[in-house]
């Protein structure tokens, strides 16, 4: 505890906070952080006092590629102990839009490269500039080695803290010490009297040492000669807190034992513009993310199976693409366009390299199942990537089917299948087919097609204006082109309170960020003259096409209604080209006393339904009182390319974009009838699913659901061999339902093969691993909302707790 009356400390922390890419390209980012560090080396040199701070693997990971003279200056400082490594991530990401994953990743390649270059990991997660903080971090921090944390946004004005320093506690219960940086984290190049005066007006309390950060930033520069000399000649003035040349690390020992607070909640809103930004990166970042980890399972088993070699270093490479363009400036949509054309071109790099991955292992499989031989028949071999049964429609382009067909599983049982419309337009012999896939856990299996003619029956009726199965019934509005109806025929109950999934227009006068915005709801208008088109009809589903206008824009959407699936899926085409404004997806449900829950980086996270919005993952959901019957019901809303939400009441909103102007940042003000860029103008496509339930989310599992539609099952078209595995099998299963194998990858060390579980209702549980490609078996235990991960050694010993770097082993399962 600190004494009374002890002389106030403000440890100075030298950095230069560097944007990689912002208002320049990575290119020009490059180049800032080579001329950034020689001067941080120069100071080194000249002022025996001096510390700098440093954090991004990715920036040091540069210097070591192309100047490794420079490196071998900067490892020394390391080994000095002046040149402070902090951060532990591969950069400073955005923190509240990466998967929970993602973040793992961040800590497991950049303490990895830490402690191979160094011969250390960092202790301190650092933040400084990042736009908002996910409440699901404390345990990936914790787990990934970092044990404090520093963040400057929110600021106060954006979000009230119980003081400077706190225990910053998630809801696993991890904690981690967590300082927020007064005022601002970098500063100019000259006299530093101003700031440091401007940071005494924080001093109060029981803690009397505060961080206070110094050096030119944003495009690099850090600590100047003329900082250096303020501060020398500041440390004689007896008014001032003593001043300490310092850096993150050194401060957190010095309060360790301080009395501080708990907060047990994220950290927003300081620019929620930025969770729908750029639909593009958005985009990309998923899919590359989803895909990655995809491969990486479908990898690690061909490697098992079938001797097929790991590609650790290609994946490695892939993430480290993806994990760059984390960056708080790229992923949040803040950045000059011709950055964008550079993440594009990374993401694409990624999502290549996950592509060859996962066709590589699963030909390599499927070449090892039985087909057996039919004449005239065309065998599929489907596999899910999930470690849990799933039961999802599948779809996909063949050729060498004909007009006549019957789809039938492994043991011969025909299953719903239909065509649908080719994405070529050729004579007949190119076809697209969908079908229900059942598959086994984690596993496979191969289905044909018969050139026989199925049954002429369809389990769904349809017109352009309505679909109904045995599940729902869903009535389309012919004036908006939204859902005037939808009716859950299994209760009775009425999904909507008034017409939905409507493209409702908002007016956003905001900058990129939207700085000093909360919500976006001021109506300019909505999507209207609809056009309703029956676009199929078959034994498997039938869909609607809908098409409406606004300005000069153009929303259609495809609602199609499956005879067995328990959501509706949409598929959303805009076609954009309004400015300043942003298009929402509404839909009012009929529920009283709501609770919002919304999908975070591993885990959930509840909020009020006051009209905020709100960052959320794949999934948003609204559950509370069905007013007509008093049951708990709700609605699950489930997509694949969009990160924005807001719950107002009892409605459900998904932000689908916004248009400000390009890297529009306040106060400047865009002139009046002048040349600018607008974000996302033109084309872009999404799905999402609508899924009505009984009871909360959680007893409707809906993040397995989530899962199903982001993470999709591979078909490959075979031909008739024999081979070592049967026409079906499961290789991995999980149980019970509230755990998740999210991971599955060789070990970083090559010893062997490492599972991730990750608890998803919160609420702790046993859970039983059943590994078949390995031949083991596995119990262990997860607490609620748990993130753990094994290592299941190549020598056959016990199934070992390693934490997220995969640097220390933490004891049995």
């Amino acid at each position: 505890m600190t004494r009374p009356g002890r002389r106030a400390v403000f440890h100075m922390i030298g950095n230069a906070h560097i944007d990689p890419v912002w208002l320049w390209t990575w290119q020009e980012g490059f180049q800032e952080i080579k001329a950034t560090y020689r001067s941080a080396l120069d100071r080194l040199r000249d002022h025996p006092d001096f510390i700098f701070t440093c954090s991004s693997a990715a920036h040091l990971a540069w210097i070591a590629d192309n100047e490794p003279d420079m490196f071998e200056e900067i490892r020394a400082q390391v080994q000095g102990g002046r040149w402070a490594l902090v951060g532990g991530w591969w950069v400073q990401p955005d923190c509240t839009l990466p998967s929970g994953e993602g973040f793992v990743r961040q800590g497991l390649y950049g303490q990895r490269f830490f402690q191979t270059q160094f011969g250390r990991t960092a202790d301190t997660g650092y933040n400084p500039d990042s736009f908002g903080h996910a409440g699901t971090l404390p345990q990936i921090l914790l787990k990934s080695g970092l044990t404090r944390y520093t963040f400057m946004r929110p600021g106060p004005h954006e979000q009230a803290l119980p003081s400077r320093l706190f225990w910053w506690q998630g809801p696993d219960g991890s904690r981690v010490l967590t300082f927020r940086i007064p005022y601002e984290y970098c500063t100019w190049g000259q006299d530093l009297e101003a700031h440091v005066r401007k940071c005494t007006t924080e001093l109060g309390g029981p803690l009397n040492e505060l961080m206070c950060f110094y050096g030119v930033g944003n495009h690099g520069g850090g600590p100047t000669t003329e900082n250096l000399a303020s501060i020398a000649r500041l440390t004689a003035d007896p008014s001032l807190p003593e001043l300490r040349l310092s850096d993150p690390s050194r401060y957190f020992t010095a309060v360790d034992s301080t009395a501080a607070p708990i907060w047990t909640d994220e950290l927003h809103h300081h620019a929620v513009g930025c969770y729908a930004a750029h639909s593009g990166v958005k985009r990309w970042n998923r899919a590359a993310e989803l895909a990655l980890i995809r491969a990486e399972k479908l990898a690690a088993l061909a490697a098992a199976v079938t001797g097929h070699p790991y590609p650790r270093l290609d994946l490695e490479r892939a993430w480290k693409r993806v994990l760059f363009n984390h960056f708080h400036d790229i992923l949040a949509g803040t950045s000059i366009e011709s950055a964008y054309e550079d993440a594009r071109n990374e993401y694409g790099e990624a999502l290549a390299t996950a592509q060859h991955v996962t066709n590589a292992a699963v030909q390599r499989l499927s070449w090892r199942v039985s087909v057996p031989h039919r004449e005239g028949t065309r065998p599929f071999v489907v596999f899910n990537p999930h470690a849990w049964p799933v039961r999802v429609p599948v779809e996909h382009e063949t050729g060498g089917v004909p007009n006549a067909f019957t789809v039938t599983d492994d043991q011969g049982a025909p299953v719903p299948a239909q065509r649908v419309r080719s994405e070529a337009t050729v004579s007949g012999w190119r076809k697209r087919l969908a079908w229900t896939a059942d598959l086994p856990p984690f596993g496979y299996r191969t289905y044909t097609v018969l050139p026989q003619a199925a049954p002429d029956a369809s389990a769904v009726s349809a017109s352009d204006t309505h679909l109904e199965s045995d599940t729902f019934r869903l009535d389309i509005d012919p004036q908006t082109g939204g859902v005037a109806r939808l009716t859950d025929k299994r209760s009775g109950a009425e999904v909507f309170s008034d017409v939905a999934a409507v493209g409702a227009v908002m007016t956003d006068l905001s900058d990129t960020w939207s700085h000093n915005v909360y919500r976006y709801d001021q109506p300019a208008g909505r999507f209207e003259g609809a056009t309703c088109t029956l676009l199929e009809h078959g034994s498997l589903r039938s869909a609607v096409r809908t098409t409406s206008h606004y300005g000069r824009s153009t929303l259609t959407q495809d609602f199609l209604l499956y005879a067995d699936h328990p959501c509706i899926e949409v598929r959303v085409r805009v076609d954009w080209h309004e400015r300043h404004r942003v298009l929402k997806l509404l839909f009012p449900t009929h529920l009283h006393f709501p609770q919002a829950t919304f999908e975070a980086p591993y885990g959930v996270t509840t909020r009020p339904t006051d009209g905020n919005e709100e960052p959320g993952q794949r999934w948003i959901d609204l559950s509370g009182v069905y007013r007509p019957t008093g049951a708990v019901r709700g609605l699950s809303l489930i997509n694949d390319a969009k990160f924005s939400y807001h719950a107002l009441d009892a409605t459900l909103g998904l932000t689908v974009l916004r248009s400000p102007v390009i890297a529009h940042h306040d106060p400047y003000v865009p002139a009046e009838g002048g040349d600018y860029r607008h974000m996302d103008q033109g084309e872009q496509q999404f799905t999402y699913w609508l899924y009505p339930h009984g009871g909360t989310w959680r007893d409707a599992d809906t993040p397995r659901h989530a899962a199903a539609l982001t993470e999709r099952p591979i078909v490959i078209p075979e031909t008739y061999h024999q081979g070592p595995l049967g026409t079906a099998g499961s290789f991995l299963e999980v149980s019970p339902a509230t755990a998740q194998v999210t991971v599955l990858k060789r070990a970083e060390d090559d010893t062997g093969y490492v599972l991730r579980l990750v608890e998803t209702h919160g609420f702790p549980t046993a859970v039983r691993l059943n590994v078949t490609f390995l031949g083991r078996k596995v119990q262990t235990s997860l607490g609620a909302y748990e993130i753990k991960t094994l290592l299941l050694p190549d020598d056959g010993g016990p199934a070992t707790v390693i934490n997220l770097t995969e640097l220390d082993r933490l004891g049995d399962a």
